[in-house]
């Protein structure tokens, strides 16, 4: 242990260590589901009779071992699956949403978007674009266009050295799904991973990541419900692959807010006495 111009070398190499044991804990993953149609649609409960959170949390215990603890929720679990304890307890969260955005509160929806600034990782699938969380992190409308027509649907890698895309050819297909076009309504991604093309022509911007707060954030375009799309080996690494890349990766604070400093670090030669009613 020793000092160089006020450096303590000790303090550097505890903060070192903490670094390697966040990165060595499994993380912990939240697979939310708006789990409705599974339950109330024939041709949706055959294909995912446990719900399309079961098949997407079994996938990345699958493709990421003892890396990772899985836990799922749903809409209709206490405080609609995000309670203080489930967000407290989760690294990277999952969500899809697509008939019930409006019976997601505020208050709850809120909840997720703090978690993110305070670093919590954000998975959003196919119609969770349209979500309160996703929407509020964004601050756009987050609209696009689409169509159901069981079209061909390949994807393809614009980043290929991104983590995200790590084990993938240039490109995989999807015989058969729902049409997402652009204009996606989004801000411009710090980074675009894949881009769709569709056999009906249209094009869509796939795989998109921002960082808010000291959360990240990736968007990832397949899932409609009443395909057998989270089955598929591609969309499952694809998933896992951004699980490992947007989990936290500090454990220093993130303050939000403003906060009044009455005290200075260093000595201020001018005389000033506020006027505390203006900041009121």
């Amino acid at each position: 242990m020793f000092a160089i111009s006020g450096y303590k070398f000790s303090e550097k190499q505890s903060t070192a260590r903490q670094e390697i044991t966040m990165a060595s804990k499994p993380i912990r993953v939240t697979v939310w589901n708006e789990f409705r149609h599974e339950r109330s649609h024939e041709q949706v409960q055959k294909i995912y009779p446990a719900g399309m959170h079961a098949v997407i949390a079994e996938a990345l215990e699958q493709h990421l071992g003892e890396a990772v603890r899985t836990r799922v929720s749903s809409l209709d679990d206490e405080e609609q699956g995000v309670t203080s304890t489930v967000l407290g307890q989760t690294d990277v969260m999952t969500w899809w949403g697509h008939a019930a955005h409006d019976e997601v509160t505020d208050e709850h929806a809120e909840r997720v978007v703090q978690r993110v600034w305070d670093g919590m990782g954000l998975i959003v699938l196919h119609s969770g674009h349209f979500s309160k969380p996703f929407k509020r992190l964004m601050g756009t409308g987050c609209g696009l266009r689409w169509r159901e027509a069981a079209e061909l649907e390949r994807i393809w890698c614009v980043r290929p050295g991104h983590p995200i895309a790590d084990g993938l050819d240039a490109y995989f297909e999807l015989p058969q799904t729902e049409m997402y076009g652009e204009l996606f309504d989004i801000p411009e991604p710090d980074e675009l991973v894949f881009i769709s093309w569709f056999e009906g022509g249209e094009v869509f911007r796939t795989g998109c990541c921002w960082t808010r707060g000291k959360g990240r954030i990736f968007y990832f375009r397949p899932g409609h419900e009443t395909y057998p799309i989270y089955y598929d080996a591609n969309v499952q690494r694809v998933i896992a692959n951004a699980v490992k890349w947007v989990a936290p990766r500090s454990s220093s604070p993130y303050v939000t807010g403003g906060h009044h400093e009455p005290e200075s670090l260093s000595p201020i030669a001018a005389k000033h006495e506020m006027d505390a009613s203006l900041h009121e």
